[in-house]
């Protein structure tokens, strides 16, 4: 049988899948006629990896396949983790550097320094505590171990653990005192603030503090009247107030606490909603330039811009899902306390008091290791 010379085909070709390569080559190679459309919106990509050279059985040619192709690389891959790089900002690498080298013990450092960070410090001891215990005690009186012997140490650890952990209480509530002095101070600034409004020439008397109070925020207001009746109970704990009066502030203080985590949830989701409302706009603009066929390397300064901002907004908006989470478990947590609820009162206490001592605790941590990196960028 005679045997059908194909074009470009050179002469003591023995195998078909070299002819078939050859080819391919002589149509589809690099020295190809074919030339991109210069009015396509589209500008020219990487070629894809040809199926026939990436076979095992073939062999490769130097005239079709480069440098990548001979290494088995993907050239899609090399294209994107060369562009990658290139795309990479001088900011951000300095910001995962210095993230990098605050150590975790130097954040709890800083924490501790603050009454707030010493508070939620022993907050997560104070509920681990009462965790092990919760756990400790539900187990030991179960069915299954209630006719084991119990060595003799074991009901005075359970003791110690137990006044431990109403000493932790007691110690946060005296870390807390005086912090009516932050409302105070937000109020008595709004009232220099509008004096300084004022004409010079016009000599306006101050305004009572009863009246800058009454215009105050709300949040402002519930926490200056919360931290007060805490002082009063705190005091009255003490034994320098009547126990009556110190029961009476202390509930009182709880009506403030539940109110002002009903105002917080509010402008939490309010935050939020305005929060995802921007990451939408943002994730659509994106969308759009990915569409209009702009590749890593074409993509201009305003994307790189939206990609930083779509980064910052997701940030914020889970953090403010934290403190969201963190609200409920107080919301829970006080609600308790202030309508007497019995069912399940021990169990729910301890979990919602834990979950909210490690939200809390992780909010603070993540403030003072912004506050380190920013210092580190700074000097």
């Amino acid at each position: 049988m005679s045997s059908i010379a194909f074009p470009m085909e050179p002469s003591g070709s023995a195998s078909g899948s070299s002819r078939d390569d050859q080819l391919f080559a002589s149509h589809f190679g690099t020295s190809s006629s074919f030339q991109m459309n210069p009015l396509s919106s589209h500008p020219p990509r990487s070629p894809h990896v040809s199926l026939i050279s990436s076979a095992s059985s073939r062999p490769q040619h130097t005239n079709f396949t480069g440098d990548i192709y001979s290494d088995g690389l993907d050239p899609v891959a090399v294209e994107a983790a060369s562009s990658s790089v290139e795309d990479m900002d001088p900011e951000e690498e300095r910001v995962k550097g210095a993230e990098d080298n605050v150590k975790v013990a130097e954040i709890w450092r800083e924490m501790i320094l603050t009454s707030n960070g010493r508070d939620k410090s022993f907050k997560l001891i104070q509920y681990s505590i009462r965790l092990y215990l919760f756990f400790h005690t539900g187990i030991t009186t179960s069915r299954f171990l209630s006719s084991r012997v119990r060595p003799p140490w074991e009901a005075p650890l359970v003791t110690r653990l137990d006044k431990a952990a109403s000493h932790f209480s007691f110690t946060r509530k005296l870390l807390l005192l005086f912090n009516w002095l932050s409302p105070l101070t937000a109020i008595m600034s709004q009232q220099t603030a509008s004096l300084s409004d004022v004409n010079d020439s016009k000599k306006v008397a101050p305004k009572p503090f009863l009246q800058a109070a009454l215009e105050a925020p709300p949040p402002v207001i519930l926490e200056l009247v919360n931290a007060v009746s805490d002082d009063v109970a705190t005091l009255s704990r003490l034994g320098l107030l009547g126990r009556k009066l110190g029961e009476r502030a202390g509930r009182f203080s709880d009506w403030c606490w539940f109110l002002s985590t009903l105002v917080g949830l509010v402008e939490n989701s309010l935050e939020r909603q305005v929060v995802v409302n921007l990451q939408r706009e943002v994730e659509s603009r994106l969308y759009d330039e990915s569409m209009s066929g702009a590749t890593a390397k074409s993509r201009p300064t305003v994307s790189k811009i939206d990609d930083k901002q779509l980064s910052r907004l997701r940030n914020k908006d889970y953090w403010l899902q934290i403190s969201r989470a963190k609200l409920v478990m107080d919301l829970i947590f006080v609600s308790y306390e202030l309508f007497k609820i019995r069912r399940g009162r021990e169990p729910i206490k301890v979990f919602t008091g834990f979950a909210a001592a490690i939200l809390s605790s992780a909010k603070l941590y993540n403030r003072h290791k912004t506050t380190l990196v920013k210092n580190m960028l700074a000097g």
